[in-house]
């Protein structure tokens, strides 16, 4: 059994350290980074879900106040309607993302191609991060502490397998998990938050709400 290979089963059981309290195999810590991710996942569908239940009782205030003729307070709704629809967009983009990032640790768990593949994986959850920043802390927080744990894993299987991530390759492989992730949630977000039915709109309201990008 190669090197790699026996750390990617096995404790690592070297040093005083390892011998009081063995590491765990690189493929028990990737499975942990996998479970909490898909924590995360769950964790994004169920906000969007109270999302999309505030989305339709919003959109249901601004269609009763524009048959009201009550323009202005139509405006506020909408405004209201407009910002949430941002923040789910961001959320959207997130789970999708995450999701992509699950399927690339499966692979690793699969063929012990940690090096290449947990770099990008990383660099995709930096980024989550940022697109979710102050809307869900928690979630925030906890990307945060799985980033540093696959860094680690990445540095750990890089000094054991004897070679280094391509960081130029790996950042194309993020950029092209992110647009794949947000080009379904374009679709998505079209399905779940549906645009606003023909109305008599003042050019104020049209320019505020920005709901053609749905």
């Amino acid at each position: 059994m190669s090197k790699f290979s026996k750390r990617w089963e096995e404790s690592d059981r070297t040093g005083i350290t390892g011998v009081i309290k063995p590491a765990a195999p690189l493929r028990s810590k990737i499975e942990l980074a996998i479970r909490r991710i898909e924590a995360q996942v769950q964790y994004l569908e169920s906000s969007l879900n109270r999302f999309a239940d505030r989305d339709k009782y919003l959109f249901s205030k601004v269609v009763d106040a524009y048959s009201k003729n009550q323009i202005q307070r139509a405006n506020v709704f909408a405004n209201e309607l407009a910002e949430l629809r941002k923040m789910a967009n961001f959320m959207m983009n997130a789970q999708l993302a995450l999701e992509r990032v699950v399927l690339r640790l499966r692979t690793v768990t699969q063929l012990g191609n940690a090096v290449v593949s947990l770099a990008p994986a990383a660099q995709v959850l930096q980024s989550v991060r940022s697109g979710i920043a102050g809307i869900l802390p928690n979630a925030e927080k906890e990307l945060e502490s799985v980033g540093i744990m696959l860094n680690d894993i990445m540095i750990e299987a890089g000094q054991t397998a004897g070679m280094a991530p391509d960081f130029e390759v790996a950042s194309e492989d993020a950029r092209k998990i992110l647009s794949e992730a947000s080009m379904v949630a374009e679709q998505r977000m079209k399905e779940k938050f549906p645009d606003l039915p023909t109305l008599k709109q003042p050019e104020t309201y049209a320019q505020d709400t920005g709901f053609s990008q749905y």
